[in-house]
């Protein structure tokens, strides 16, 4: 989609950190505007990768503890590009084999996303995993020791995403576009 619109009045000068935790970091952004120097909390993210798993016309939601809310939720595959150099597709067929126990035989982009721009600049890429494969799951966090694996007919997953049982935006997003790209 493209507009007639100006270019922006606002530029990036630098960020300064606060603090730098074990996955974000957070940061005083300073930027030039329209009325001079601002100032915005920021916080980084190395970015994530999710897959919508499909099999049998079934989705793969996992159910985990999510701390700073401090409930369980359903969601789809994920985690971050924690690993330095790793390409997201080796990232998101590293999750699948940690969250699901399968490989996936194709992994097609999906949906690209922002969670929350107007303080963290999370991007997230979210792919389509089909032909998938049983190799075993591959645990590699606490959350994950206790994660449940359930997998929900396409149209349960599409009501879940839509009534309120999922409420975490990439699975919502996620699910949104296979159903569309896959007529559920």
């Amino acid at each position: 989609m493209s507009g007639d619109y100006e270019a922006s009045p606002f530029e990036f000068v630098r960020d300064d950190i606060v603090h730098e935790g074990q996955v974000v970091s957070f940061r005083n952004g300073i930027f030039n505007g329209p009325e001079g120097e601002f100032v915005r909390d920021i916080v980084r993210h190395p970015g994530a990768v999710s897959a919508v798993a499909v099999e049998d016309d079934e989705v793969y939601l996992v159910r985990q503890y999510r701390a700073p809310i401090d409930e369980d939720m359903w969601e789809i595959p994920a985690g971050k590009k924690d690993v330095e150099g790793e390409p997201a597709l080796e990232t998101i067929a590293r999750e699948l084999e940690e969250e699901i126990g399968k490989r996936a035989g194709s992994l097609e982009p999906l949906i690209n996303l922002h969670h929350s721009p107007g303080f963290c600049d999370e991007f997230q890429e979210v792919y389509l995993a089909t032909d998938l494969v049983e190799v075993g799951r591959r645990v590699d966090s606490l959350e994950e020791q206790y994660m449940v694996v359930r997998r929900f007919p396409a149209a349960e997953a599409v009501a879940m995403a839509t009534d309120g049982t999922i409420t975490d935006a990439k699975s919502i997003i996620g699910i949104l576009a296979a159903a569309r790209k896959l007529g559920w």
